[in-house]
C-alpha cells in the first residue's frame, strides 16, 4: 500500500488507516484480532485508537462544537480499545511495523495530561506512541497547560508527534501560535471528520493545514454508514445494531436535507456507474487534496477489502468534479 508522509512530521504513514473505536464495543476481542492481522497483512500500518474508546459499558455522550460525538468511557477498562491493540501488538510482535496514533479526551492541565499519557502507554503496553492527540478542544483549559505536558512526554521519548482532533482552524492556529512563542511543541497531525456529507473542512482548516505542513488524517469517510443508503428520515426506524442505533449523537450530525440530499446523489451516481454507494463515496475522500490518509473503521474483513478497492480503482477527474458540486 501506498506510504505517505504526514505534513512536516517526518513520520510515514498509510494511505488508509485502521479506526479502533468499535474494539470492545461493537465487536469482541478475537474479531478485533482478526481484523487487525487482515490489515497489516494489506498494508494497514497506521491505528487509531483513544483512550475513550471501549466496549459496550455505560457511556456519556455529548456534542461538542463541532458537531461530534465527544465519548467517556465510564466503565469496560478490561475491554478497552487501547488494551485490544496493545494485546494483539504484542502477541504479534509487530510493535515496529505499526504507527499508533492515540488520544487523551481533551486538552487536560499539564498532569492530567500526563497521567492520561502514561495511563495509554501501560494499556498500548508501548513505551512510545508515535502520533498523540488531543481528543477535543476544552475552552476551560489553558491550551498551553495540555502542550506543557507534551513537551515534556516529547523530550522524555514517550511520544514522537504531538497532535489534535476535532480542532477547528483557528484552535488549531491557536495552538500553533502557543507552540512558536513559547517553544512548546508544534502540533503536527489533526484528525478532522470528512465526507461528502461533512465538508466545513474546507473553508479554512485544509487550508491551513497544507501553509503549515501539520498532517492531515480523516475519520468517518462514510459518515458512520449514513453514506451506505440505510438510514431514511424517520428517526423511529433506525435499524438495531447499526452505528446510529449504538451512538445515537450521529442522527444530529447528519439527519438534515442536504445531507439526505447527497445520499441520493450518491445513490444515482451509484446505478450508472455500477459500483457501490460505499466505493463511490470513500473514493471521493481518498482522492482528494490535502488528505494523508483516512481512517476507516471494520466490523469484518469485507470492510477492509470495499475500502482497500476504493483506494485502488481508477477515479476519473469528471467523477470528482460531479461529485464536488452536489449540495
Amino acid at each position: 500500500m501506498e506510504m505517505k508522509p504526514l505534513g512536516s512530521s517526518g513520520i510515514t504513514v498509510s494511505r488508509l488507516g485502521l479506526g479502533c473505536a468499535t474494539f470492545g464495543r461493537e465487536i469482541d476481542e478475537a474479531t478485533s484480532f482478526g481484523i487487525m492481522d487482515a490489515a497489516l497483512e494489506r498494508g494497514i500500518t497506521l491505528f487509531d485508537t483513544a483512550e475513550a474508546y471501549g466496549g459496550g459499558q455505560a457511556r456519556q455522550y455529548r456534542r461538542d462544537n463541532l458537531g461530534v460525538e465527544d465519548v467517556r468511557e465510564v466503565s469496560g477498562e478490561m475491554h478497552s480499545s487501547e488494551k485490544i491493540l496493545g494485546r494483539w501488538i504484542e502477541s504479534r510482535g509487530v510493535r515496529s511495523r505499526v504507527t499508533i496514533q492515540t488520544k487523551v479526551s481533551a486538552n487536560k492541565n499539564e498532569q492530567e495530561t500526563w497521567n492520561a499519557l502514561e495511563a495509554s502507554l501501560r494499556r498500548l503496553r508501548t513505551d512510545c506512541i508515535d502520533l498523540y492527540l488531543f481528543h477535543k478542544y476544552d475552552p476551560e483549559v489553558p491550551l498551553e497547560e495540555g502542550l506543557a505536558a507534551l513537551d515534556r512526554a516529547e523530550k522524555a521519548g514517550r511520544i514522537r508527534c504531538s497532535g489534535c482532533s476535532n480542532f477547528s482552524a483557528a484552535q488549531l492556529s491557536e495552538a500553533l501560535e502557543l507552540g512558536r512563542r513559547k517553544g512548546l511543541p508544534r502540533l503536527g497531525v489533526t484528525q478532522p471528520i470528512y465526507n461528502l456529507a461533512c465538508r466545513e473542512i474546507e473553508t479554512d482548516l485544509l487550508p491551513l493545514c497544507h501553509r503549515q505542513e501539520v498532517g492531515v488524517v480523516s475519520y468517518s469517510p462514510l459518515g458512520a454508514g449514513f453514506l451506505a443508503g440505510k438510514y431514511t428520515a424517520d428517526q423511529a426506524v433506525i435499524p438495531k445494531g447499526t452505528r446510529f442505533d449504538v451512538i445515537p449523537g450521529h442522527v444530529d450530525v447528519y439527519f438534515h436535507p442536504r445531507s439526505f440530499r447527497v445520499v441520493e446523489q450518491l445513490r444515482q451516481m451509484a446505478a450508472r456507474t455500477g459500483l457501490s454507494m460505499v466505493r463511490l463515496a470513500m473514493g471521493w475522500v481518498l482522492n482528494r487534496e490535502g488528505i494523508d490518509s483516512v481512517l476507516i473503521g471494520a466490523r469484518n474483513t469485507g470492510h477492509l477489502d470495499n475500502a482497500i478497492q476504493a483506494l485502488e480503482m481508477d477515479f476519473p477527474s469528471e467523477w470528482m468534479v460531479e461529485m464536488d458540486s452536489w449540495d
